[in-house]
């Protein structure tokens, strides 16, 4: 967490908070997370840049401003928040963007995962952690063959494919489990087992459930919010994710977890052959 209808959505609402703001400087509590960069060359090329666009690849924000963009991952807890300058600052506040409106765009994490790369304006395409991405995972841009291509190569477990970014950009441990279960695909399949059939259903439920997540603003599980504070909506259509021990509402056989590379793996073992 968070996963791509998540991150779209923080940059829904950053995109309603942040534009026009103007950065009169910047305050780094935790240098480790500036990365590709000195933070004290941070802090000083963004005094005077103002927010133009808020955009997402993948599981990254990129925050377009007048001369450069910034590019930022909120792996497991990342947040932002816009707040008064008054505002007390908690301890997890990281990161603070101070506006000359007197008001401060924060960046908070618990675990202090997340990064923030200062990048050449619209270069996110040649940063190293965007020229690996695979397709997001839409119409338009997501394509069948090549991705029947690929499952054909591999032995790897279906659910570990959807989670490798360089295939599909954007799908995490929730919405493969839910894939797979729509797809009616058991999760340890080896990929170039499975047929064109199973391929293709694979492929529609992994368009529909994104393109669902997002309309519903994600999934709020744990301390998921987007940056006005507003909880996901799509852990109500969960059906296997978080749901083991309770009846499948297809055949009632009671869903399973189980371990698949670390990551916790839920499935109904009647639905899902």
């Amino acid at each position: 967490m968070p996963e791509l209808p998540e991150v779209e959505n923080v940059r829904k609402t950053l995109n309603e908070l942040v534009i026009g703001k103007k950065i009169d400087r910047v305050t780094v509590h935790v240098p480790k997370m500036i990365v590709n960069g000195d933070p004290d060359e941070f802090k000083l090329a963004l005094v005077g840049e103002e927010f133009e666009a808020v955009r997402r690849r993948g599981k990254f924000l990129i925050f377009d401003l007048t001369n450069c963009s910034l590019l930022a991952h909120l792996r497991m807890e990342g947040k932002f928040r816009l707040n008064e300058d008054t505002d007390e600052v908690t301890k997890h506040t990281h990161i603070r963007f101070h506006f000359t409106d007197h008001t401060e765009l924060r960046f908070l994490d618990v675990r202090k995962f997340g990064t923030m790369e200062w990048i050449q304006k619209h270069g996110e395409a040649d940063t190293k952690s965007i020229l690996k991405l695979g397709p997001e995972p839409f119409p338009g841009s997501f394509e069948l063959a090549p991705f029947r291509s690929r499952l054909k190569k591999s032995s790897r477990a279906i659910k570990t494919i959807l989670l490798d970014q360089k295939l599909v950009a954007g799908i995490g441990n929730i919405y493969a489990d839910e894939i797979c279960y729509r797809a009616k695909v058991l999760p340890t399949r080896a990929a170039n087992s499975l047929s064109k059939l199973e391929v293709s259903r694979i492929y529609e439920a992994t368009m529909a459930i994104m393109e669902e997540a997002v309309t519903l603003g994600g999934s709020t599980i744990r301390t998921y919010v987007n940056s006005q504070g507003e909880l996901g909506r799509f852990q109500e259509k969960l059906v296997v994710y978080g749901h083991e021990g309770e009846p499948c509402p297809t055949c009632g056989t009671l869903i399973e977890k189980i371990k698949l590379n670390g990551r916790g793996t839920h499935f109904c073992p009647h639905c899902q052959k």
